[in-house]
């Protein structure tokens, strides 16, 4: 059962990670139909989210050591020339926030109830962003300027608070400040790098206390399902979002809203 477990979660936290439609949300919603909670659901879920940002980490390679020089940049003709104080500067705002008010946040706010208000409110954000954003001038990661990092950096935020996806936050806010759907994409995904790390890192350091040997088939599977699906998942996902854009995503969000209120509340 601990293997079907682990492939099952770890299909969902791969397909989901990345999609501006809550992994926090689904995790919960499918450990509910599986009778998989407690601590030791919660340190898998850590190590799970460690398999999805590693499938970036694969994926984005060359940008990464482009971003400390260690690469040459492809692109030409551009502005800003993402850099690692691009990166800093994204962070910033989340790492101040997640250091003042993590704490109080998971305490407090990490309830099913607080999941379904942040689907619904990030789902209302998505559809702003897209009715309101201006036309790009950020069509590649090169040309994101440290005022537009600041700016995602802010939205990053909104992404404390359980259920309100943290893709779908820098997403609407990347749209809303002047990039295109790809760009914000990839900056979402390559910021998430040091945040899920330091975030995981944590989190799993504080449960090292529920591991044991026997727990070791449940976590490899899970790890590893979660990689493959997410380097899959990733990919699909930047060939698609030029195309649908994020009002499904939206909508889909408000479907998974109403499931969550039947199945959990």
């Amino acid at each position: 059962m601990d293997i079907i477990i682990g492939i099952i979660m770890g299909i969902v936290e791969g397909l989901t990670e990345f999609a501006p439609v809550s992994s926090t949300g689904h995790l919960i919603l499918t450990g509910h139909l599986l009778n998989f909670h407690g601590e030791r659901a919660s340190t898998f879920e850590i190590v799970i989210q460690l398999g999805s940002i590693l499938a970036v980490v694969v994926l984005f390679w060359r940008r990464i050591l482009t971003i400390f020089g260690l690469h040459k940049s492809e692109e030409k003709n551009s502005i800003g020339k993402l850099n690692v104080f691009h990166i800093a500067i994204g962070m910033l705002p989340f790492g101040i926030g997640g250091v003042l008010f993590y704490d109080t946040i998971k305490d407090v706010l990490f309830s099913p109830q607080t999941v379904v208000m942040t689907l619904v409110a990030g789902g209302v954000l998505m559809i702003i962003a897209e009715k309101f954003k201006p036309a790009p001038v950020a069509n590649t990661l090169d040309q994101i300027s440290y005022k537009q990092a600041f700016a995602v950096g802010l939205f990053q935020c909104l992404a404390l608070m359980p259920g309100f996806s943290r893709s779908g936050a820098t997403l609407s806010g990347g749209l809303l400040v002047g990039m295109n759907h790809r760009t914000a994409s990839e900056f979402t995904f390559i910021m998430a790098i040091p945040i899920m790390f330091a975030a995981s890192g944590k989190d799993l350091l504080e449960s090292w206390s529920h591991l044991n040997s026997s727990d070791l088939p449940l976590f490899i599977t899970g790890f590893v399902t979660a990689f493959v699906v997410a380097l899959i998942a990733i990919k699909f996902f930047l060939s698609l979002i030029n195309k649908i854009k994020l009002i499904p995503f939206a909508i889909y969000r408000f479907l998974l809203a109403i499931v969550f209120w039947i199945f959990i509340l």
